[in-house]
């Protein structure tokens, strides 16, 4: 069982977006930091998808950079437009063919994988199943914060999956679900929006010793802010500090990990997220398959900083790489 390292594209959206990077230069910087699993949003990638069919040209592309820089296609990270119209919900069977779609698009770059938003009904995904069976596919839920392997919604979705029967379903977690401090990049912008320092610290330390959001909030007011201030005291409800641990009872189910981060320092730390504890659990528990960096810090400095997502996934790929090389291996039994 090994624990791979790969990089989702989405996290070079700022250089892609300014044509500073193209596909070739993402995935040959991937390859030059030593990950070698690429993922991509299908939509950002290739933005004709899904509307309209990608060129053949462009599909040969993919495969030609990818055996060019001996990379592996690993995951494509779908959306499902169930509410594109506006007087009601899409229909199950469009649902349905949307997602038929989406495999269609991932066996065509080779992926093993795609991602499923985790708002998309467990029915929908267990009804695509035998389509993704005959595709060599696996539909994986996302699970990311505010959700956690104990909300009802995600055992509704993994009831539903061990009552399928199908070995094309399963979970692809979002390490920001393990978010064990407020990211010092997200005070220093709310700061830089307007949040006077004493509320700032208040909410800070609240997250730190996990106050109930609502407290939190209340508090905020209390204390004179609003605007911004009420914005970053809001951004507790979305995020927690879940047990790293409740992945163990999951792990057969897990194949694909998105290595969410919102940065890493010189010294290789990401300060809000436990990587080292994460990846002694999925060695623990005999994970094999890829964490995936997705870097979201961007959005957090653009306001007043120039974005380097290159030297932020570089880092994070670093420290993954300290972590699983010194991390300690499960122990093995038996003959």
């Amino acid at each position: 069982m090994t624990i791979k390292r790969g990089v989702s594209l989405y996290s070079f959206q700022n250089e892609t977006f300014l044509g500073l990077m193209n596909l070739e230069d993402c995935i040959r910087t991937c390859a030059e930091m030593g990950a070698m699993g690429i993922e991509i949003v299908g939509e950002q990638t290739f933005w004709h998808h899904p509307e309209q069919p990608v060129d053949d040209g462009d599909i040969a592309n993919w495969h030609a950079l990818m055996k060019k820089y001996d990379t592996e296609p690993v995951s494509h990270d779908f959306m499902l437009d169930y509410k594109r119209y506006k007087d009601r919900e899409m229909p199950f069977d469009e649902q349905v063919a949307s997602v038929r779609n989406d495999i269609d698009f991932g066996k065509r770059l080779g992926m093993k994988y795609i991602r499923s938003l985790v708002s998309v009904n467990p029915e929908v995904l267990v009804a695509a199943a035998p389509y993704a069976e005959e595709a060599g596919i696996r539909i994986l839920t996302e699970v990311h914060a505010p959700l956690h392997f104990d909300h009802p919604w995600i055992i509704r979705h993994a009831e539903a999956y061990d009552e399928s029967g199908s070995d094309a379903l399963g979970f692809l977690p979002d390490m920001g679900m393990f978010l064990f401090r407020f990211p010092p990049v997200w005070k220093e912008r709310f700061l830089r929006n307007g949040v006077p320092g004493k509320i700032a610290d208040y909410i800070e330390k609240a997250y730190e010793d996990r106050v109930l959001s609502e407290y939190v909030i209340n508090n905020v007011r209390e204390m004179g802010g609003e605007g911004p201030a009420i914005a970053m005291a809001e951004s507790l409800r979305h995020n927690a500090a879940f047990e790293p641990r409740r992945m163990l009872d999951y792990m057969d189910m897990i194949h694909n990990i998105h290595g969410k981060f919102y940065e890493v320092t010189e010294d290789l730390i990401e300060p809000s997220i436990p990587y080292d504890e994460i990846v002694a659990v999925l060695n623990e528990g005999g994970y094999d398959g890829y964490i995936c960096s997705e870097y979201e810090g961007n959005r957090w400095i653009e306001d007043a900083f120039e974005v380097d997502s290159v030297e932020q996934v570089r880092r994070q790929q670093e420290m993954l790489k300290r972590l699983i090389e010194n991390s300690p291996q499960p122990v093995q039994t038996g003959v």
